[in-house]
């Protein structure tokens, strides 16, 4: 569906996403990075397939490959993308130059592994202080510049630790030819656990939602939302909460998903009645929901999964609920907004017909299903994405439509290497954060800081964890936020309150999620508002009302983790399931300002407390939260005039 003043997919993206402002024209050198690119991820099929190779080799390919493309394609300058029309002979320099660095790694290994007990020589210090400023502007070019101001001061730190007056923070502090091979040789730093996760997991699972996005699985999910939501109150609105659901499973880029989805779903909601900057914040916050939306989740997961020590499958189960929760949240706001405004459903005759829509192409689920059931059946995550792939290249073979030619494949294969540049360099990164806070002892530090802080109060150290969180995810992707403040904060709540891990983890997770939809940075409400022609910012609190869920859940799990699949028994699950659906309908409705009818203020409240109470899995709670609820829609449903309209009505 298209209209006037929808603007540009591209262009939108290219102006929220960095990683969408790379060079289109580079002359001869695009035969350079379609070489690395098809080599990389052939490099990971192969590799996926007979065995990674050891860790710090795996990593030293995966890395220098990545940037080699990233200063060939990546201009110095924002903007510059758009005028350059060739590589800069220093681009050249700095692409083949930071290839060389980390491939020294793997020409050298052995002597470098030696050299942790003998010392480092000369050349290998230069070597690894010339490699992490390579990852850095990489990182700046990629991502953005605030992930590298992180990086840079905790370097700074970890070199001159001894001058910081306080004595939380002071330590002795590490000479710069001791801090750069730290950083840059073992497992701790730029190779550490992060880079590990993704050359071994991560770029699998990329270069299968690039294979997912050729067979057109998203109109086609789309498609599917649309027959399924159309013709209900406010069908345009819960279309683009299932599509970007259903979207979400292959796809973990907040603001990729916004675009892609919201380019269909946006201008419809709008047609439909709803304004502008609701229509944009609805698919702003189902988007970013896709992160948390199982099978595939965002790349911070898998990194969870090695932190924590547990099969992936674990991980994904563990998400299940609380992700159901968060789209039904929003799912339900759309519906009370609806009916506020009086906005109903598509008439039958225009929707697609579900029966035809899964005869003539249902078969496009089947790697989605198959990715599931390898992931369940206890297969490594790397199978699992193999499988995945190699029935995605199955499926494209069924229509004429999607079969790849060769130029094809290789537009492919190098289009998945493209799509994993940014995450690669946000992961080393965070490798380098991850690893002045493992030498310094910095996450220690920070640990007794928020225990200072709280006072023992674990609502407080929650507090200030979140806080800390939507900070850090004003300027770091995801996954880096998760791996700072997993490595700094969740370590205090695990061990000073004795927390169940996966919950804790699960909190800082889901707060570096939701930092895409919080103002006053929130790039994928910023990506919405740009399609709708709308207030940024006023897309960005409209949104975080709809995601109201991820802001409430996260506690919940964290004092009762039942809902995260801890200590759990069956009934117990359902239950606290179906009382936690009830429970969203009553705070939905109570951000909103419509239950069976317009609410006044006190209304809402009560609606907003009692729906708490249902979430929150408790026997005693939720009795008393479904009686405020069941007591104000007999209240409401006794009001024959809608008169608490022009008293609490509350624009969202």
């Amino acid at each position: 569906m298209k209209e006037k003043e929808h603007l540009d997919a591209q262009e939108i993206l290219e102006k929220y996403d960095r990683e969408n402002q790379f060079r289109t024209s580079i002359g001869k050198w695009a035969w350079v990075v379609t070489l690395l690119g098809v080599s990389l991820t052939v490099f990971h099929l192969y590799t996926g397939y007979f065995g990674t190779l050891p860790s710090q080799k795996q990593g030293a390919i995966h890395l220098g490959t990545a940037l080699g493309i990233i200063f060939l394609l990546f201009p110095a300058k924002k903007g510059w993308y758009k005028i350059q029309k060739k590589v800069p002979w220093y681009d050249v320099v700095l692409a083949f130059t930071a290839m060389y660095v980390t491939y020294h790694k793997i020409f050298f290994f052995d002597s470098i592994l030696k050299s942790r007990i003998t010392g480092y020589s000369t050349i290998d210090i230069i070597i690894s202080i010339v490699g992490i400023l390579l990852v850095l502007e990489a990182t700046r070019r990629t991502v953005g510049v605030p992930i590298v101001v992180v990086a840079s001061i905790t370097i700074v730190y970890a070199i001159f630790g001894k001058h910081i007056p306080t004595t939380i923070l002071s330590h002795p502090g590490f000479s710069v030819d001791r801090i750069a091979p730290n950083l840059w040789y073992q497992e701790s730093g730029v190779f550490g656990t992060p880079v590990q996760i993704s050359a071994k997991f991560i770029f699998l699972f990329l270069f299968f939602g690039v294979m997912l996005v050729h067979t057109k699985i998203g109109q086609f999910f789309n498609d599917l939302a649309f027959s399924l939501t159309g013709r209900f109150t406010g069908g345009t609105a819960k279309t683009a909460v299932v599509a970007s659901a259903l979207q979400g499973m292959v796809s973990g880029s907040s603001v990729g998903n916004t675009v892609a989805s919201g380019s269909f779903t946006i201008p419809m909601m709008k047609k439909s009645g709803f304004r502008p900057e609701f229509a944009g914040a609805t698919e702003a916050s189902a988007s970013t929901g896709g992160q948390i939306m199982p099978p595939i989740m965002g790349a911070a997961a898998f990194i969870m999964m090695e932190y924590l020590g547990v099969p992936y499958s674990t991980i994904m189960l563990a998400a299940a609920i609380p992700a159901v929760l968060y789209f039904t949240g929003i799912f339900i706001g759309t519906h009370y907004e609806a009916k506020r405004l009086g906005i109903f459903g598509l008439p039958k005759a225009q929707l697609p017909v579900f029966k035809d829509l899964m005869l003539k192409n249902g078969f496009m689920l089947l790697p989605v299903v198959i990715m599931i059931g390898t992931i369940l059946s206890g297969f490594t995550p790397q199978r699992a994405a193999l499988l995945g792939i190699v029935s995605v290249f199955i499926v494209s073979l069924v229509r004429k439509d999607t079969r790849l030619s060769f130029r094809q494949l290789i537009d492919v294969l190098e289009q998945g290497a493209r799509v994993a540049l940014p995450v690669i360099a946000a992961v080393a990164t965070a490798g380098i954060i991850a690893g002045v806070v493992s030498i310094t002892g910095l996450g220690a530090k920070f640990a007794s800081g928020i225990i200072a802080l709280s006072g023992g109060y674990l609502i407080l150290a929650l507090i200030f964890t979140m806080i800390a969180c939507l900070i850090l995810g004003m300027g770091l992707p995801t996954t880096a936020n998760y791996v700072v403040t997993a490595t700094v904060a969740a370590p205090a709540l695990i061990n000073e309150f004795g927390l169940a891990p996966i919950a804790v983890h699960m909190f800082v997770f889901y707060f570096g999620i939701v930092a895409d939809i919080t103002p006053p940075v929130c790039l994928a409400a910023y990506a919405g508002a740009g399609i709708a022609r709308a207030n940024p910012f006023k897309t960005g609190v409209i949104a975080v009302k709809l995601a109201i869920a991820a802001f409430i859940v996260p506690y919940i799990f964290i004092y009762n983790p039942i809902l995260v699949l801890v200590d759990v028994t069956p009934l117990a699950l359902i239950f606290a399931i179906v009382t936690s659906l009830i429970g969203m309908a009553g705070v939905s409705s109570a951000v909103v300002g419509f239950y069976a009818r317009n609410s006044f203020m006190w209304e809402r409240i009560a609606l907003f407390a009692g729906g708490l109470m249902m979430i929150f899995p408790e026997t005693i709670s939720d009795f008393v939260g479904a009686a405020i609820l069941v007591g104000i829609w007999f209240i409401q449903k006794q009001r024959k005039e809608d008169s608490g309209h022009m008293n609490t009505q509350v624009t969202m």
